[in-house]
């Protein structure tokens, strides 16, 4: 068996054999149980053992939230292991710290002995396996070089600091030790926001769980520590400060729960929810330094209390009725429309729907009209040289203006301009209102021009406002990024279509060709049934004829060999025609400018052959061209016997292309697309990546032309 595989025993008994598998897997999550019940032991014995030592509760408290810890950690080993380790080995070192320190205390104040060195140099490890928590986040590995020597140096650092306090007889303080702990923490968040953005999304649910729960902890110990400075409550501080932070476990803890998803939310509900508390902390601090000292009176800490209480519900209900606020803001400001920078809002909201763009177009000139107070807008669109009318309100008749190529250009790189700059570059959208206050924002992306959005207000009304252009920058992007959207929608759909197209026609093609090969090895079967089988058959029999014949009459049988040679004669010569309908021999051994000569030479009609410059090619090329040709050259001789015939063959920018021209009559070329010649060369070239063109006129002759690539 090899390492890590478990182990498997088998025991016999009488209702059979028992088994009992042990998984590899099962192995950490078995030594973390091992661990965080060490840790329970560890601060039970420090409970009981202290149990006459002042600071009970402080005692107890500080359990609880190591408790906590150790139960995240064990939680924590199912979903990350390497996390959950360091988080339970965090807890166990704290229990063993805070039972040392108990054991000293036992042997009474001022006690510097073993205990108190040993506590206080595992209290430094511990916060040094914080901040290697803190520095393996999300999944408990130190990938990079970097983290793993600040770690090593943070757990260097502790063992040298509780080493000197140990050595001199000094007492740990905590105040140097939790600021300083706390300005580290806060100088590798940085490092943890960075891992956080590349994390997987399991990992990001685990830092937020952790986040949330120190957010949630802060929020509470400055709601404590300020009730505490104005009101005097409550009168143990540090034990209820220190058991606000059991909180941050239970933070990591959800972070791996199926609830996770949600925690981004909450995380930015709590973060809010901090910011308020830091400014109302702030005002009450800052009241209290005006009055020199917090009220002693009963009735002063009353009047106190409620002021917060009274606080805190104003905050929550502006939260609460914030949209309405200022929904009547803007009815007041504005009138019955919304802040200008609404519609930016909204447009960017609609364009996440499935709405035809002209709708869209439609619903932001009838919203841009109400919140900017227009005499009307309109957007243009076009690609071209003609910009159209796409969409206005009030509603008018289409029109349409042209722009050049240079026009274009430095339209689209213009930012929104008026009257002035309207009637030198676009005079058409300009003319007729030189008064009335003008925009123009062009609608471009990437540089290239998609059309103009202009809205005008009526002569004598406020001039347009710098956050009214700022409104128009932003809409035109979001309306250029929605129409280059709609154009690769477009083009993706015709690209589409043209493959659909094409798709078809490779399996009307294949289909044609199958049927064709099916037809012509059926002819060839009914050539060499009808035609050299029974020449053949007819040798066979006159051969016995002849060997009847041959003794008693030797001049017959000398006549009937000899009509057997001119049998023998005629059915090579029928055997070598129907060879050369399926494939010619003279092509194979001298290529194409050969077997197209030969072809002109039995042909009855007028032909001038050119095939100057050719070479040999593929067979497969060879093939193709052949048969086009004599497919063109059978046309000619079926719808013009008497003309004159033009075959050419050359190469021409890495193809091999033919074209075979008569002077006849021409025909409709409507009618030869749907012909079997014209579908057999298409075909044909078609399965090679070549194409062919047919051009004809009634009265002006037919050319056939070809092409084959010939790379």
């Amino acid at each position: 068996m090899r390492a890590g595989e478990g182990a498997i025993h088998v025991s016999g008994l009488d209702a059979g054999p028992v088994v009992t598998v042990t998984s590899a897997d099962d192995r950490p999550m078995v030594v973390g149980v091992i661990v965080a019940l060490g840790t329970l032991a560890l601060i039970v014995v420090s409970l009981v053992t202290a149990s006459h030592v002042g600071h009970r509760a402080l005692w107890i408290v500080s359990a609880v939230v190591i408790i906590c810890w150790a139960g995240a950690g064990l939680a924590t080993l199912a979903r990350a292991r390497q996390l959950g380790w360091l988080v339970s080995l965090g807890a166990l070192f704290a229990s063993g710290a805070m039972t040392a320190n108990r054991f000293a205390d036992v042997n009474g104040p001022g006690s510097h002995g073993i205990a108190r060195n040993m506590a206080t140099i595992i209290a430094l490890v511990a916060l040094a396996v914080s901040m290697h928590v803190l520095l393996s986040l999300p999944d408990g590995v130190l990938e990079i070089r970097s983290r793993q020597i600040t770690a090593a140096l943070w757990y260097a650092a502790a063992l040298v600091v509780g080493v000197f306090l140990a050595a001199t007889g000094r007492v740990l303080t905590l105040w140097p030790v939790a600021l300083v702990w706390t300005l580290a923490i806060f100088s590798a968040l940085p490092s943890v926001h960075v891992r956080y953005a590349g994390a997987s999304a399991a990992g990001r649910q685990r830092v937020q769980g952790l986040a949330a729960g120190v957010v949630l902890a802060t929020v509470v110990a400055m709601v404590i520590g300020t009730l505490h400075l104005l009101v005097a409550w409550p009168t143990q501080v540090a034990v209820t400060l220190i058991g606000a932070f059991a909180i941050v476990p239970l933070g990591l803890v959800a972070g791996t729960r199926q609830f996770a998803s949600r925690l981004d939310r909450f995380l930015v509900h709590l973060l809010l929810a901090l910011g308020m508390v830091v400014v109302m902390a702030a005002s009450y601090l800052v009241a209290l330094r005006g009055f020199g000292k917090a009220p002693t009176v009963s009735s002063a800490r009353a009047v106190l209390w409620w002021s917060m209480v009274a606080a805190a519900a104003a905050v929550l209900a502006y939260l609460s009725l914030r949209r309405r606020f200022e929904r009547v803001a803007n009815s007041l400001t504005y009138g019955a429309r919304e802040a200008p920078d609404e519609v930016v809002r909204t447009f960017g909201t609609r364009l996440t729907r499935a709405i035809p763009m002209d709708e869209l177009l439609l619903q932001l000139v009838e919203s841009l009209r109400k919140t900017l107070i227009l005499a009307s807008a309109q957007i243009y669109t076009g690609t071209g040289e003609i910009l159209e009318l796409a969409v206005s309100a009030p509603d008018v008749a289409k029109r349409s203006f042209a722009v050049s190529g240079d026009e274009r250009t430095v339209i689209a790189r213009a930012g929104v301009s008026g009257n002035a700059w309207a009637s030198v570059w676009i005079p058409s959208v300009s003319a007729g209102r030189p008064n009335a206050p003008l925009r123009v924002a062009p609608i471009s992306h990437g540089g290239e021009l998609l059309g103009i959005i202009v809205v005008t207000r009526v002569e004598g009304a406020v001039a347009f406002r710098e956050e009214d252009d700022r409104v128009l920058t932003e809409l035109a992007r979001q309306v250029a990024l929605a129409l280059h959207n709609a154009q690769l929608d477009t083009a993706l759909q015709s690209s589409l279509d043209e493959l659909r197209r094409q798709a078809d026609e490779l399996r009307a093609s294949r289909a044609r060709v199958v049927a064709s090969g099916d037809a012509e090895r059926r002819r060839v079967e009914r050539n060499l049934h009808d035609g050299a089988q029974q020449h053949l058959v007819a040798l066979a029999v006159n051969l016995r004829l002849t060997k009847d014949v041959v003794v008693e009459d030797p001049q017959a049988a000398v006549k009937m060999l000899e009509d057997l040679g001119v049998a023998v004669q005629d059915t090579i010569k029928e055997l070598r025609e129907l060879a050369h309908g399926i494939y010619p021999p003279l092509l194979v051994d001298s290529g194409l400018g050969e077997a197209l000569r030969a072809v002109s030479n039995r042909s009855p009609l007028d032909i001038e052959l050119a095939t100057v410059g050719i070479g040999r090619y593929g067979s497969d090329v060879e093939a193709a061209v052949y048969f086009c040709c004599l497919e063109a050259l059978q046309n000619a001789g079926k719808h013009a016997p008497e003309s004159h015939v033009n075959l050419r063959i050359w190469e021409e920018s890495g193809g091999l292309l033919f074209e075979v021209a008569d002077d006849g009559p021409g025909f409709d070329i409507r009618l030869a697309r749907q012909g079997h010649g014209y579908v057999n060369m298409s075909d044909r070239l078609g399965a090679i990546g070549g194409l062919v063109r047919w051009e004809s006129q009634v009265g002006h002759g037919t050319t056939i032309r070809g092409s084959v690539p010939l790379n």
